[in-house]
């Protein structure tokens, strides 16, 4: 895909570094029929030039109605992300470089890299990065978009100074926490702004030579228009999103349940959101990063699942929680923190 090719180059790499190390780590008496290790290198059907195939685990959901969080464009200069109810009018003569690659198991998006054009003729140039991470499935230790900007803060690499340490600010009249930090030897800047919407941390990261441009960047980001419940310390729901509750499918909420069975063994980590209707029954199954036959398997089992009605203010409303099926990512923990693996 053209709108991956950062990341098709990278696999690329790492494909030809393993075939060096295969060819030098080749049996000395290899099959000849084919396998693993075989000497046969010469496929029937070849991969035609210029084309890298990808199988494996990816991003899916059980309908195409439903927004999810990868689903944000650029469309007529405006980026916009329907499922975090936010948009944003990119600076004049600055585009959308890239679309980002799917989520990582960890909950990881790429959501828009944002850059002045090649015709571009500013003084300054720089990048606005706009990014999420799923509170459900971080193997950060952290809870909330504030002590993740913390947790960054804490394990900046050495050849990185603070700047700024985190604020609290607002962004478009919603509260954001702010923190820079800069490489002298790059000569580069880095502004920091996150907020937390319907459980995820998101950030915009702000990068260039010129502090100036940063300056203008900030106060021109006050034109994106997000939903009122974006804070660094909640970001449940609101304005007509699901509530989020993380854990919600713990036994004490659901009243029936029955395992995905799986036909093949893998050993991913398949971490699934989930939104629960108003009776109690998923209506809709967000994968972040799963083979084609586990999502099968797992939307079967989801569709018999039965949750007791979330309520607010004595109401049943929609609530939306995350599952991790299969094996779950390692999670990083420090000197005195209580988290578990």
């Amino acid at each position: 895909m053209p709108s991956r090719r950062w990341c098709s180059s990278a696999v690329l790499a790492l494909c030809v570094s393993l075939l060096a190390w295969g060819q030098s780590a080749r049996p000395q008496h290899a099959a000849q029929n084919g396998g693993d290790f075989s000497d046969n290198v010469q496929p029937a059907n070849k991969v035609p030039a210029g084309v890298i195939l990808v199988k494996g685990a990816w991003s899916s959901a059980s309908d195409s109605v439903t927004p999810l969080p990868e689903g944000g464009s650029v469309t007529n200069n405006v980026f916009s992300n329907q499922y975090f109810g936010m948009s944003y009018a990119l600076p004049p003569g600055w585009i959308e470089k890239y679309q980002g690659p799917p989520p990582s198991d960890s909950g990881r998006y790429v959501l828009a890299h944002i850059r002045p054009a090649d015709t571009f003729t500013g003084p300054a140039r720089g990048s606005i990065l706009i990014t999420a991470q799923d509170m459900f499935f971080t193997p950060l230790p952290a809870s909330s978009a504030l002590q993740l900007i913390n947790y960054m803060k804490d394990n900046l690499q050495a050849d990185y100074k603070l700047e700024e340490p985190p604020t609290p600010t607002k962004i478009a009249g919603r509260p954001f926490t702010f923190f820079a930090y800069w490489s002298p030897v790059a000569q580069l800047h880095w502004y920091v702004l996150a907020t937390e919407i319907r459980c995820h941390a998101v950030e915009l990261v702000l990068t260039s030579r010129d502090r100036k441009l940063l300056a203008s960047l900030l106060l021109d980001l006050d034109k994106m228009k997000l939903p009122t419940e974006a804070s660094p310390t909640a970001g449940t729901g609101g304005e007509g999103f699901p509530v989020c509750v993380k854990d919600y499918a713990r036994d004490e909420n659901v009243v029936a349940r029955v395992d995905p069975i799986f036909t093949e063994h893998r050993f991913n980590a398949v971490p699934v959101r989930i939104i629960i209707d108003k009776r109690g029954k998923v209506q809709h199954i967000h994968f972040l990063s799963a083979f084609p036959d586990q999502a099968k398997t797992i939307t079967d089992a989801l569709g018999r699942w039965k949750f007791k009605p979330y309520l607010r203010d004595g109401k049943p409303v929609e609530v939306e929680t995350g599952v991790m099926f299969g094996r779950a990512p390692h999670r990083t923990t420090l000197a005195g923190d209580a988290a578990t693996e």
